[in-house]
């Protein structure tokens, strides 16, 4: 039996039920055999045993009050994965989904993401199996100051900085702030994703989607091709659905779907930016509404989706872009991508491709850009904000998208040369994977057995 071998079936008898991460640490895994054969000294050090099990897992009870006065219990999560290069980094997740798993492989993805950006920011996640949707302002800020009054024990600015992810923006942002502070009696950059009024910083609500972007055209050169004029799917109509379209089109590129868990939009003209922008960040309304301003385009309920597909992936198109949630893609809509035509996918969301999906991109030899590296913007724009927090400065939109732009091509040039390097060029899985493993590793080293 194979050292890789033995340590995931560690992860089946240890951590029973948790499929989402034996997804995430499968692939990550399997991709380390030609590193760990050729340099013997992680397992000596028992590396990959050390970097699969969290630093430490916070669970914690959530009590809080409707507007009817019923009250209601969540689960809490803070998972502080790993801090060989920096503070904990990564995203609270409100939704009904959560559970220790995900929160697991989302922590563990972090990791290598964060360790792929350059930056001084180490691996973590949390979240609540709170749904944020059909709530009141005042509902979402008991339940956030409720989520906080646990956390704040266990964060601060140079030890664990979370951020947004899906059901939690700047509104959920701005309640868990309000309550760190007044519970530790501190004003910190402890939470990114900030208002502008408060610290925030300009480009971060576009940088992950403005990074699968970059990150795609940075593929797309290596093989003298570009975005402009080309047609893009993309999936969400969230924050990273939302600020891919808008990068796509400033490249001259025609995005022409969105999605939301109720249907997809399909628009032949080219998506609506700022209608799109309205529904979604000011009404909060679902996308069938787009019909009622652009008749033209052609809306497709969930229910009408061909059997086991996502009819996102079913539109022809150049380049493809799945920016909502994990397992979105699978082996069937690959298939369909590339059938019709599809050369490039750049994955926005996290593990957002089901692990047979990824497996037909990888052997088709496309422009693949896994979402660990692909959608790392948004984590390394976070860093740039806790950079201006601490030098007590405000950069403006242009300088930091500038760096957002240049992070992502040391993140494509890293995977690219690590992937040429163990003999595979056109395998950026396997070379984000070493890299970003790689980089934490021979940190974990240096500092020691702790």
């Amino acid at each position: 039996m194979s050292y890789i071998t033995e340590v995931f079936e560690y992860l089946n008898r240890t951590s029973p039920h948790q499929t989402e991460f034996y997804q995430a640490a499968e692939e990550v895994l399997e991709s380390l055999k030609p590193l760990i054969d050729k340099y013997p000294k992680y397992a000596k050090h028992k590396i990959i045993e050390r970097i699969v099990e969290p630093e430490r897992q916070i669970m914690f009870r959530v009590n809080w009050v409707d507007d009817q006065g019923e009250i209601h219990v969540n689960k809490g999560y803070r998972i502080e994965f790993n801090s060989a290069l920096g503070p904990y980094k990564g995203g609270l997740r409100f939704h009904p989904s959560v559970n220790a798993g995900v929160i697991k492989f989302l922590g563990f993805e972090q990791i290598f993401k964060n360790a792929l950006t350059g930056l001084a920011i180490g691996g973590g996640k949390g979240g609540s199996d709170f749904n944020p949707k059909g709530k009141s302002d005042t509902e979402i800020m008991r339940f956030c100051q409720a989520f906080m009054s646990e956390l704040f024990r266990h964060i601060g600015a140079t030890t664990d900085v979370p951020a947004g992810d899906i059901g939690v923006g700047g509104r959920e942002i701005g309640y868990l702030f309000g309550m760190y502070k007044k519970l530790a009696n501190s004003y910190e950059g402890v939470l990114t994703g900030k208002s502008l009024l408060w610290g925030g910083s300009l480009a971060r609500t576009e940088a992950t989607g403005y990074g699968a972007v970059y990150f795609a055209k940075y593929m797309l050169e290596d093989r003298n091709e570009t975005l402009e004029g080309k047609r893009c799917v993309v999936s969400g109509s969230g924050n990273v659905a939302i600020y891919t379209i808008e990068k796509l089109y400033h490249l001259g590129a025609l995005p022409i779907t969105c999605s939301d868990s109720n249907g997809m939009i399909l628009d032949e003209d080219g998506i609506d930016l700022a209608l799109l922008k309205e529904l979604k960040e000011v009404k909060r309304a679902r996308l069938s509404e787009y019909l009622q301003s652009r008749p033209n385009a052609k809306y497709i309920p969930v229910s009408e989706y061909p059997q086991g597909k996502n009819a996102v992936w079913s539109v022809p198109c150049f380049a493809a872009f799945p920016s909502a949630t994990q397992n979105e893609l699978n082996l069937e809509d690959a298939k369909t991508l590339l059938a019709n035509g599809c050369i490039c996918v750049s994955e926005g969301a996290n593990m957002p491709s089901t692990a047979d999906a990824v497996h037909e991109f990888v052997k088709s030899k496309i422009c693949y850009g896994p979402g660990k590296a692909a959608n790392a913007g948004g984590v390394a724009t976070s860093q740039l904000e806790m950079a201006q927090n601490a030098s007590m400065q405000s950069w403006n939109f242009e300088k930091v998208d500038a760096k957002l732009a240049d992070i992502m091509k040391h993140i494509y040039i890293s995977a690219s040369t690590t992937a040429a390097e163990f003999g595979e060029p056109t395998n950026l899985v396997l070379g984000a994977n070493i890299a970003g493993f790689r980089k934490v590793a021979d940190a974990m080293i240096e500092q020691g057995l702790v």
